[in-house]
């Protein structure tokens, strides 16, 4: 593995012109060193506990509860039935509290909150700790102890700022899928899919081909006041790497919005009607896609002058509407008939 590359005094206008476009994990060193909430890290965990405290609310949130036994790592249970972890119902408050007792437990429990909105249960926070990369996102929380989050990905960009304690981020090129042996789509630990392989304990002799995985990887290792800045859909595993710990990440997505549904929607329809194919019709398919949707050769209808194009000219709401229209309309003929 290698060193995710890193930058230092990031400012709004090189971040948009020199960090997004290379599409590449950046690490931001400093990037919120100036926020109330790392000084109160600084200070100590009994200021960090009470700087977030003095700005919860009482809304119930979700909380993890891991048994010691599985070292933090929070995935399936062996059985790949359930998670390996429960969920119980409190308050972040409440939760402060039982990560302040388990300083005391060895080994301790994994206790967590994963990706509260801080805008809901920490109202004042993003007034007091404003995020200026990124003025326009909303931000959320994750808090808790030594946790592992098994390797995943997110339909984003990402910017995840470490508040408290410090954290260990190994992240893997979208390109990597094959490697990674990720789970089952309708059971997840988190609602996305996690990689079998447990990134600080591999089983190679289960798993070998994320050795190659590991070859392909980058890591940082972030401190308090620090974020690190994740491409859409790399995947990466998170480590916490204290007793306790605050991380705010800010999640975003520079794809267009419209009437035509999501790249999600795709992949399950081809799951659907093109996966089952013979292998000469899914290589055939999978140039047809190369070209119309990947644009491998460029822009597939530029020998066509203009108004002939079709939907290979297709972009106006109203021509996305026609289509929409007319997949729901293939779809329904196509249903089950009674």
């Amino acid at each position: 593995m290698r060193r995710i590359e890193e930058f230092h005094d990031m400012t709004p206008e090189r971040f948009a012109l020199e960090i997004q476009p290379r599409a590449e994990p950046a690490l931001l060193r400093g990037v919120v060193s100036h926020w109330p909430a790392v000084a109160a890290g600084r200070a100590g965990r009994a200021s960090a506990t009470a700087y977030l405290a003095g700005m919860a609310n009482d809304e119930v949130v979700t909380a993890i509860v891991g048994q010691p036994a599985i070292e933090g790592r929070l995935h399936h249970a062996e059985d790949l039935r359930e998670p390996n972890f429960e969920r119980r119902r409190t308050t972040l408050t409440e939760l402060l509290r039982w990560l302040e007792a388990e300083v005391e437990v060895t080994p301790p429990r994994v206790l967590a909150v994963q990706g509260l909105p801080v805008s809901q249960y920490l109202p004042r926070f993003s007034t007091d700790n404003p995020m200026a990369l990124l003025p326009e996102a909303a931000g959320r929380a994750w808090i808790g102890n030594a946790a592992k989050v098994a390797t995943h990905n997110d339909p984003t960009e990402n910017i995840a700022c470490c508040v408290v304690g410090r954290r260990r981020f190994t992240v893997f090129p979208p390109e990597q899928i094959g490697n990674l042996y990720l789970g089952p789509f309708h059971l997840t630990p988190a609602g996305t899919q996690v990689s079998m392989v447990h990134v600080t304990r591999p089983d190679l002799a289960r798993y070998p081909r994320f050795e190659l995985a590991l070859q392909a990887a980058q890591y940082a290792d972030l401190e308090p006041g620090d974020g690190v800045y994740l491409p859409y859909q790399w995947f990466h595993h998170v480590e916490a790497l204290d007793s306790f710990n605050v991380l705010v990440n800010y999640w975003w997505n520079r794809a267009p919005t419209g009437v035509v549904g999501t790249p999600w929607d795709v992949l399950m329809h081809g799951l659907m009607s093109l996966r089952g194919l013979p292998p000469a019709q899914r290589r055939a398919w999978r140039a047809v896609f190369d070209h119309y949707v990947f644009l491998l050769n460029g822009d597939p209808g530029a020998h066509l002058p203009a108004y002939a194009r079709g939907i290979l000219g297709a972009g106006s709401p109203q021509d996305l509407e026609e289509m929409r229209r007319q997949i729901l309309k293939v779809l329904s003929d196509s249903g089950p008939k009674q």
